[in-house]
């Protein structure tokens, strides 16, 4: 079994070294870009705005179906 000399062997480290700094700046870049919610909502204004125009007709539904629950339909009296 062949052994590394130390030179070998430190060499093999710096290189590791310089390999994890590539790829720890790479992933902080990711990162920026994937936390940068303003972005996100420029890159996707369409479904955004879709979505807030669903989550507002639900909400209102919602705050109408229980005005109704809370305070009772009125009757429409019929017109005999």
């Amino acid at each position: 079994m062949p052994t590394r000399t130390p030179e070998e062997i430190r060499a093999s480290i710096e290189a590791n070294r310089r390999e994890l700094a590539t790829s720890l700046e790479k992933l902080r870049r990711e990162v920026v870009v994937l936390t940068d919610w303003r972005g996100q909502i420029r890159l996707h204004q369409k479904q955004v705005l879709i979505g807030a125009g669903v989550a507002g007709f639900v909400l209102g539904g919602g705050i109408a179906a229980l005005g109704a629950l809370t305070f009772g339909r009125r009757r429409r009296r019929s017109g005999r």
